[in-house]
């Protein structure tokens, strides 16, 4: 069915930060979509606004909103390459990834709508894959204060999980009970990073092993496995003229051979099943050494790719990963993250559709996750913007049907 209509306006999410959301018609039927934010942003991304600013972003979409009108909102990847033609630039920069995003996303919403289908379905038509919830359970970088961790997030994967309310069920419990050991060993009140992680002040050694311990001991209670995992976030670490790493809970700064030995170490000692981004965002060579050393673990490449075909097929060539994470707004439109998707797919890669630390009320990313075929979907365990995320999973299971199968995402 044709476009018929789009409106935009400038909202907030759950941070406070400034999107574009796009109001979308189709057949009678409306979409909408909200861009989501980063804290943590590979130099590599979308560009989120025209010259960094959301109503000019707005008022530009005036002089070419007649050529989007019309197109066929079931065409998500020509919809990508239309917006991609008006841009003309590899950044967005003369529209705005945020534009780009919402756009694409409400005409596709629209769609399913009109036809009476879920969201995912537009995006696939045979998407079945039900994703596991990574959960952040405490968090640290830029995504908390200055006296949290180092490391930006701290991951829980409830692999042993039937379902995904179960899988939820035990990340939760993780969730609490991480929270009332730190309360007890803390002597001030305990708050929560951008993600709904605990942001305690303490190392990143000791956090993994609070998480490790209350992860083993909810499992047992359980009787279901659940590993854990971190996004490193390495590019918030590395500074180029010192060409090391710098650890603010610790005071160290780790040349590239150290962080490659801490990461490794840290992997053993705490039989990490998930590091995403252990290095910066060009080093291909040093994610490859990871990849090639670390068995039976997935090495995740966030920045390294930011969700563009081009800079994945360099890491295919050099084997730097076996995982991606997949952002929409990180490339700019629905229809060239589903073809970063198939890609990835095609060449062995674990997907992980990720929610952004500025992220907005809507549950848009597990149509995502549930559509390009993920393995993971990693999101937030608490908080409106987070819950969202896992409660539309959950509806898309009970309508879809399928079940969580570990062998998808353990190497």
């Amino acid at each position: 069915m044709q476009i018929q209509d789009i409106r935009v306006r400038v909202c907030f999410n759950g941070r406070g930060d400034p999107g574009i959301e796009a109001d979308v018609r189709v057949g009678g039927s409306m979409g909408r979509a909200l861009s989501p934010s980063g804290a943590s942003r590979g130099s590599n991304e979308a560009v989120p606004f025209v010259d960094n600013s959301p109503v000019k972003t707005i008022a530009n979409f005036e002089t070419y909103k007649r050529r989007i009108i019309g197109f066929e909102a079931a065409d998500i990847d020509g919809l990508g390459r239309l917006l991609r033609e008006i841009d003309g630039t590899r950044s967005y920069s003369k529209i705005g990834g945020s534009l780009a995003y919402a756009v694409s996303v409400a005409a596709a919403e629209a769609e399913g709508r009109a036809r009476g289908v879920l969201l995912c379905r537009v995006i696939d038509q045979q998407s079945s894959t039900i994703p596991f919830p990574l959960g952040n359970v405490i968090g640290g970088g830029k995504h908390a204060s200055d006296l949290s961790p180092s490391i930006q997030e701290f991951l829980v994967a409830p692999i042993g999980a039937r379902t995904v309310e179960e899988a939820e069920q035990m990340n939760l419990a993780v969730h609490k009970a991480v929270g009332k050991r730190l309360s007890k060993m803390l002597s001030y009140p305990l708050g929560r990073g951008d993600e709904g992680g605990w942001a305690p002040g303490i190392g990143d050694e000791e956090a993994l092993q609070v998480l490790s311990e209350e992860a083993a001991r909810v499992q047992d209670e359980r009787g279901r496995k659940i590993r854990i995992g971190v996004d490193v976030a390495a590019d918030s670490l590395y500074q180029p003229k010192k060409a090391g790493y710098s650890y603010r809970s610790s005071g160290r700064t780790l040349s590239k051979e150290d962080q490659i030995s801490f990461i490794a170490g840290l992997r053993d000692k705490f039989d990490l099943l998930y590091i995403e981004d252990p290095l910066n965002e060009d080093d291909f060579d040093g994610f490859a050494r990871l990849h090639s050393s670390l068995r039976n673990t997935l090495i995740v490449g966030d920045d390294l790719y930011t969700t563009d075909p081009e800079r994945l097929l360099l890491g295919i060539n050099c084997a730097s990963t076996n995982g991606v994470i997949v952002k929409v707004n990180q490339i700019g439109s629905l229809g060239e993250a589903a073809r970063f998707s198939k890609l990835a797919r095609e060449n062995g890669q674990v997907l992980a559709a990720s929610h952004r630390s500025g992220d907005n009320e809507g549950g848009h990313l597990a149509h995502f996750a549930v559509g390009f075929g993920c393995n993971l979907m990693k999101c937030g365990i608490v908080g409106g913007e987070r819950t969202a995320k896992v409660n539309e999973l959950l509806r898309i299971s009970e309508v879809l049907g399928g079940h969580l199968d570990a062998s998808r995402v353990v190497p």
